[in-house]
């Protein structure tokens, strides 16, 4: 998917564009993330005044308007003695 497409889904639904989030959507179209702390820590070295609740928002807001995905990495499971 593309950041434009991305944005204007956002603005489409109410959420504002801010350079944070613009940024958080970069990282994220940059590759395979797999945690939210992972995007933060990513983010904090281009914009050390970024902070992890942005970045949860963020993450929301992509999975509400639908071009977010959260899947489970590792899961335990239960088994019997």
């Amino acid at each position: 998917m593309q950041k434009d497409v991305i944005i204007a889904r956002l603005r489409k639904n109410g959420f504002r564009i801010t350079k944070q989030r613009e940024l958080l959507i970069d990282i994220i179209l940059e590759g395979n993330i797999s945690c939210c702390k992972e995007v933060y820590v990513l983010a904090h070295k281009k914009d050390p005044g970024i902070g992890i609740a942005t970045v949860y928002r963020t993450m929301d807001a992509l999975e509400q308007i639908g071009v977010l995905e959260r899947k489970i990495v590792f899961q335990l499971r239960s088994f019997s003695n």
